[in-house]
């Protein structure tokens, strides 16, 4: 989908990156086991982080025969762009890690091949210069992944911010109240690594480096946030469109309906939240049925190929965004 891959010779058959497999395989050579951990690792038992990838097994494509398709065509529109293919990059924080570019190079990709990318609010560079980072190769749309914060004056900032630099929307991250129980981070005493600030919120690296990241969340984070209280907060400091990331329950997308909402991203933070909720593509069609065309559905979390893509849309999800895989590709 989006085009034929193009291989490049090698003259070592394992360095071939053929698949999203191929390509996590090979970071995970590159990567410091703590930064990999962090990365790749999910909540608690790790449930959900593995159910994402497998549940799209249980689902089988109906495949019809003798069909035209010399004149296939997979792109669509999203945040009023036409994209390539029905596929955006997920607000991952702390791209640094993976590649000293982080999210710089990430935006460049993404204006290459033509599709949007979500900023985290833990990215590594402002969202000016992602934005003219992506800019400069051609046309992108960002959206501007937010939580809500105890300082309201930050976090009204931020998106005045994200308007002045041209952001579409605003994707909030409704399933963090605090931060999931990740026992990787804690054995590892995870901490950012020096030299990467997080300037967004106006932190340098001296400043991060001082708290582990569970307390540098939990010290900004408002675990009080709630619908009636947030949704028409953000609707009078903005006109982005508001998306609802984090939603897997019919209840929470009528909530979402309810309020005026742009949209939903059906996701459980790549399982690195609340262990031991549903798959995506399991919580999407109840979402779907719930919305009954009144709201615009995204959905992320596993989506390793083009055939997972297929499933995800042929379920009800208007486009699929992905985390890890920017990751890997950056390694």
């Amino acid at each position: 989908m989006g085009g034929n891959p193009v291989p490049i010779p090698t003259k070592n058959p394992d360095d071939r990156i053929l698949c999203i497999e191929d390509l996590r395989k090979s970071a995970l050579k590159k990567l410091p086991r703590e930064v990999a951990d962090f990365i790749n690792c999910g909540s608690t038992d790790q449930i959900t982080i593995h159910e994402n990838t497998t549940a799209y097994n249980k689902y089988r494509v109906r495949s019809r025969v003798l069909i035209d398709v010399s004149k296939a065509d997979t792109s669509t529109i999203c945040f009023g762009q036409r994209s390539s293919f029905p596929l955006g990059c997920s607000p991952a924080g702390i791209q640094g890690l993976a590649h000293p570019d982080g999210e710089l190079a990430t935006a460049r990709a993404c204006a290459k091949k033509g599709v949007p990318m979500a900023i985290s609010s833990f990215a590594n560079y402002s969202i000016k210069d992602i934005r003219s980072a992506g800019l400069g190769v051609g046309p992108i749309k960002h959206a501007m992944q937010m939580y809500t914060l105890k300082n309201r004056e930050l976090e009204e900032g931020i998106i005045r911010e994200a308007e002045r630099q041209g952001c579409t929307a605003i994707f909030l991250t409704a399933d963090s109240p605090v931060l999931g129980v990740r026992y990787n981070e804690w054995r590892n005493d995870f901490r950012t690594p020096d030299g990467l600030g997080f300037p967004i919120y106006g932190w340098d690296t001296e400043k991060i480096r001082k708290q582990t990241h569970d307390d540098s969340f939990t010290n900004i984070t408002d675990d009080s946030h709630n619908w009636a209280r947030d949704i028409p907060w953000l609707r009078s400091v903005t006109n982005m469109e508001i998306w609802i990331k984090g939603v897997v329950t019919a209840e929470d997308t009528l909530m979402a309906i309810q309020l005026g909402c742009d949209g939903i991203i059906v996701s459980n933070h790549g399982g690195r939240q609340l262990d031991g909720v549903p798959a995506t593509i399991d919580a999407l069609p109840e979402c779907v049925a719930a919305a009954q065309g009144r709201i615009r559905i995204h959905v992320d979390g596993g989506i390793r190929s083009g055939t997972d893509m297929f499933k995800a849309i042929a379920l009800g999800a208007e486009y699929c965004w992905v985390g890890r895989p920017i990751f890997w590709g950056l390694s």
